[in-house]
């Protein structure tokens, strides 16, 4: 049982590298072949890790939205307090700042250019105001059930929160998300296409070796196996020159998006793809050549019989 899965593996690294070889063999094609390959695969992924740091970045939008309680006019500072500190306590608010009446009066005052109409009011006609700050994470769905529940309150006389662009930009987020997925389909298509067109080149090539393979008693297992690792190998060429080429756009765009950044006041808007991101590339690359040799051998490796 031992020699047989020493001999198992032997017989794969002998494919591995004889496969590595065939590819090394022809530089200028394989190259070709693999610099397709990649720009295919660094498209999606691309879209992928843009579309991963905008999503954080509005997360960080997301979670700058207020909502705003304006308190019935016999509500003071006192209860205010108290009723802060009982919406602290229930709700999912990172902070809460309580606006006195007479601060309300004052913004309002140097906002609106109404000095004169104001004095000649004889009480304060703004109520108090508490603007909560929700806690990281929270979606629409839950800013809606918080603002109904926080209005249902006895000293609460309305609530504010303007949901609409929120909902406008998860939307928008969502139909970005499905049509880079529908992009990375049709691009992994064209990978499985492209790598299946150049081990059926590369069968055609060697039609008289496999025949003579098969008159000599080689299994169909034996003669696919090299021909499976040329293909694997085709995937990894072109994600490793797929992270290279997404990596080196990153580089490119560092400069101008980290000034955008401070601009807004936030962190740099551009992460790489990191280590999980270079092995996800790396596994897809390698499983669409693996997909596309494996079609290509199993489609025309049947075909050649010896007569």
């Amino acid at each position: 049982m031992r020699d047989r899965i020493v001999s198992w593996i032997l017989d794969h690294l002998r494919a591995a590298v004889g496969g590595l070889g065939r590819l090394s063999y022809a530089r200028v094609a394989s190259a070709m072949t693999a610099l397709v390959i990649g720009v295919s695969i660094a498209l999606p992924s691309g879209f992928m890790l843009l579309l991963h740091n905008m999503e954080s970045l509005t997360g960080d939008w997301r979670g700058s939205s207020r909502i705003s309680l304006f308190l019935h006019m016999d509500v003071g500072e006192e209860r205010a307090q108290d009723l802060a500190t009982e919406i602290r306590s229930g709700f999912p608010v990172e902070g809460i700042e309580l606006v006195s009446a007479e601060a309300a009066l004052e913004e309002f005052r140097q906002l609106s250019d109404m000095d004169t109409a104001l004095d000649l009011l004889d009480e304060n006609p703004l109520p108090a105001m508490l603007v909560l700050r929700p806690a990281p994470g929270t979606g629409p769905e839950q800013l809606r059930r918080m603002v109904v529940e926080l209005e249902a309150m006895s000293a609460v006389d309305q609530a504010r929160l303007d949901l609409q662009w929120v909902q406008r930009l998860d939307a928008i987020m969502d139909l970005t998300r499905r049509g880079v997925w529908l992009v990375a389909a049709m691009l992994g298509i064209s990978v499985v296409l492209v790598v299946g067109n150049t081990i059926r080149l590369a069968i055609e090539n060697r039609r008289e070796e496999i025949v003579i393979a098969k008159l000599i008693g080689a299994t169909d297992a034996f003669i696919r196996r090299p021909f499976l690792y040329e293909g694997l190998w085709y995937g990894l060429a072109g994600g490793t020159l797929a992270v290279a080429l997404v990596e080196t756009g990153r580089a490119l765009l560092a400069t101008p998006a980290a000034r955008l950044a401070a601009l807004y006041g936030t962190e740099s808007l551009l992460r790489g793809l990191g280590t999980g991101g270079i092995v996800a590339v790396l596994g897809a690359a390698a499983g669409l050549g693996l997909a596309g040799s494996w079609v290509a051998v199993g489609r025309h490796l049947a075909a050649i019989e010896p007569r």
